[in-house]
């Protein structure tokens, strides 16, 4: 008689034991390059937190504290000069942006699919705009405006909204043919080619094809140049005229008197301003598809 086969006993499997994985010890230059580049940004966003605190302080001098409340932003809307001088920063920043996007788009789409000899020279006075003091531009300015309103007789160029605006979308265009330019340089241009294959107008392959691609470089320009505007402070002084003062000159005036806590409570306001619309650029950026690295030298106007 057969003995019965004894299948051998399966041992139980024994889960595997996790890897510890043993870090590396950091070097103390590592160390101490971390905590002195925290202390450097520490120095540097420190005069901004202390203006932010401040905005809440109900003292009567911006350097002496009192106790914290909100009278200093309640002071916008009740103090008819401070409310004015902020809705030209805006209005002009605005305007300014309009001009520049327009004009800068133009030039950088130009630039991009009609280049030739003329580019180099084109870009070589975009560079000069770009690398000149804004002292010149605006010493330049104030005699070109009094020439143009009172010489010539064009009063539109005696109205301080039109002078803010022409000085300070002057900066802003050359940033804005950078960035579309640089924008469609690195596109080839099969679209536009395969549009006009297909029977489109030239007006219709730039609303439907050119302008599409060119769109997240021509907002990134559009909000930049209103950012660039809201702290123009040397080109404002010099071409501004009375019943046009914008926050920047406000300020300066201001000093002479004592800077009150208003003043912190505006230029908060503003930061936010400012700071959402650099989000903004990023967020456009981002879902163009720029890295990090291209994100950083936009918003540098690079």
């Amino acid at each position: 008689m057969e003995q019965p086969v004894q299948q051998p006993t399966a041992r139980p499997v024994q889960p595997a034991r996790p890897v510890r994985t043993v870090r590396p010890r950091r070097a103390w230059s590592d160390v101490a390059f971390g905590v002195w580049g925290v202390i450097v940004l520490l120095f540097l966003f420190s005069p901004i937190l202390v203006i932010i605190a401040s905005s809440f302080n109900v003292g009567r001098l911006l350097v002496s504290w009192e106790s914290f409340g909100f009278d200093s932003f309640i002071a916008l809307l009740a103090k008819p000069a401070l409310r004015d001088a902020v809705w030209i920063s805006v209005q002009t920043g605005f305007i300014a942006a309009l001009v520049a996007t327009l004009l800068g788009t133009l030039a950088g789409i130009a630039m991009a699919r009609h280049a030739g000899k003329w580019v180099w020279w084109f870009l070589g006075l975009l560079l000069l705009v770009s690398v000149t003091p804004e002292i010149v531009d605006a010493v330049a300015l104030l005699p070109w405006m009094v020439f143009l309103g009172q010489d010539l007789g064009l009063s539109i160029f005696n109205d301080g909204i039109v002078r803010l605006v022409v000085g300070h979308s002057l900066f802003s265009v050359a940033v804005v043919s950078y960035l579309v330019r640089a924008r469609l340089i690195g596109q080839e241009p099969k679209l536009e080619e395969a549009s006009a294959d297909l029977y489109a107008t030239p007006a219709r392959t730039f609303r439907k094809v050119t302008l599409p691609l060119a769109m997240p470089a021509v907002l990134a320009g559009f909000l930049l140049s209103f950012t660039l505007s809201l702290d123009n402070t040397v080109i404002a002084a010099f071409v501004s005229v009375s019943g046009s003062t914008p926050w920047p000159v406000y300020v300066l005036s201001a000093l002479r008197s004592g800077l009150r806590p208003e003043i912190a409570a505006v230029s908060t306001v503003m930061l936010v301003l400012t700071l959402v619309a650099l989000g903004l650029v990023a967020l456009v950026l981002r879902r163009a598809g720029d890295s990090a690295a291209d994100i950083a030298r936009t918003m540098g106007g690079g």
